[in-house]
């Protein structure tokens, strides 16, 4: 049986989140790692060499596998470049998260000629005052916005990342406008989790949190032209399901989407080499020093346990428990068990059926050509299965059966002002 390009494997790794090291230009106040270190870093980061050899086994787990080089902030590793042009010629998508301040035309040159597929800035308000105080320095607001001028001159690929609180959760239908009209492909809402120097500024009530949820499905509805996605905030999934089952923002959701992988298809490799289930559950299942990542990810009780999962109060007995299955480090962090329910749900279960999320092959009529086939497989992998999932609702809305070449280039257009993600065949 043939696969299509796009499809989702079993616990296939998607993403993987590499934080290269501890040191940072800035002091933000919602980092996750151990402030204590964040200016000297750690002696014992991985080196060049040993993060070469985890790529070289990432590439055996999935296919076309992102991987998100971060910090602290990684342009501060010298070797950063090298390490881009490893991954890229294993042909994973490499991309760096960055808080923009050294991003320079010299630099921004450097990445996209190593290889990288774009990049993830942090900008946290449009009020350059409040970016900087969040962010620990005077002038970082705008050294970022230079970064991304920078960016837009050498078209180099850039999303932004707006980690929202009660402090600057006002923005966010100024920060779309922005994200729209500086040239982002994806607005990324970080909702924070309590856990670093985030305690201190993790501070929606969870009424606040589904109603920001419901702001941003309305305007993805209305934005055409931009990807707006919710992070750490499962409930996304249950929410927008509530409102309109059938829709096509839930038809190109899935697994992969904006439901939690940690552990299923995510994991974090720390600067040291451990490696969890995500950023925010400091348990480190084993390090790659002493085993090897293919081991890890395919044995892990921990990551076994987030792939099963036997939840326990009202996430074990919601409805929605495998659309969304709540955020599992929040409890944790709480002092409670991996497995307790998301203490910021405001949703309580009625004891329905379970929702099955819908799965891949949810267009069983859908069909593609040959030459659209072809376009999609050289697609980029973690990007390929979206952009077959938005293909398939686009053709579907248009009343069609099957997937051309132009529908995937009016697809382009609408999401990226006529230029398609690299690796997009014209």
């Amino acid at each position: 049986m043939k696969v299509m390009p796009g499809a989702l494997i079993k616990n296939e790794l998607s993403l993987l989140a590499i934080n290269l090291t501890r040191r940072c230009n800035l002091a933000c106040a919602h980092c996750y790692l151990d402030a204590d270190t964040l200016k000297q870093g750690s002696p014992f980061e991985l080196t060049t060499d040993e993060v070469c050899r985890l790529l070289d086994d990432v590439v055996q787990c999935g296919d076309g596998t992102m991987v998100v080089l971060t910090g602290g902030e990684p342009l501060m590793r010298r070797d950063l470049e090298a390490i881009i042009a490893y991954g890229a010629g294993l042909n994973l998508a490499m991309v760096v998260g960055t808080n923009g301040v050294m991003l320079t035309d010299k630099r921004v040159r450097s990445l996209k000629l190593a290889g990288v597929l774009g990049l993830g800035i942090s900008v946290d308000s449009l009020d350059a005052e409040y970016h900087d105080e969040f962010r620990g320095r005077p002038g970082a607001w705008a050294k970022t916005m230079a970064g991304i001028e920078a960016c837009r001159r050498n078209a180099l690929s850039f999303q932004i990342h707006f980690s929202i609180s009660e402090g600057n959760a006002d923005e966010l239908p100024a920060m779309i406008d922005f994200a729209r009209t500086c040239g982002a492909r994806v607005l990324n809402i970080f909702f924070l989790i309590c856990t670093g120097r985030g305690e201190s500024v993790t501070d929606l009530t969870p009424q606040r949190y589904e109603q920001l949820l419901g702001e941003l499905i309305e305007a993805q509805e209305r934005c055409t032209d931009l990807i707006i996605r919710a992070r750490c905030a499962p409930h996304f999934k249950r929410v927008a399901h509530q409102r309109k089952p059938g829709s096509p923002l839930n038809r190109i959701s899935g697994l992969d989407g904006d439901g939690c992988i940690a552990g299923t298809h995510y994991c974090r490799i720390t600067p040291e080499g451990g490696l969890t289930a995500c950023p925010y559950i400091p348990d480190e299942v084993g390090n790659i020093r002493q085993v090897s990542f293919r081991t890890l990810w395919a044995s892990s009780p921990t990551l076994q346990a987030l792939r099963e999962p036997e939840l326990r109060g009202s996430c074990g007995v919601c409805e929605f428990r495998k659309l969304c299955g709540g955020c599992r480090a929040r409890p944790l962090a709480l002092g409670g068990d991996l497995m307790d329910s998301d203490p910021v749900c405001v949703y309580q279960p009625r004891g329905g059926p379970v929702i099955e999320p819908l799965s891949d092959e949810v267009y069983s009529d859908m069909h593609w050509s040959a030459q659209a086939e072809q376009r999609l497989d050289r697609i980029p992998g973690f990007l390929r299965r979206m952009v077959k999932k938005r293909a398939e609702a686009y053709v579907a809305e248009l009343g069609l059966s099957c997937v051309m070449p132009e529908h995937l280039h009016e697809l382009a257009a609408k999401r990226f002002g006529g230029n398609g993600p690299r690796g997009q065949a014209r």
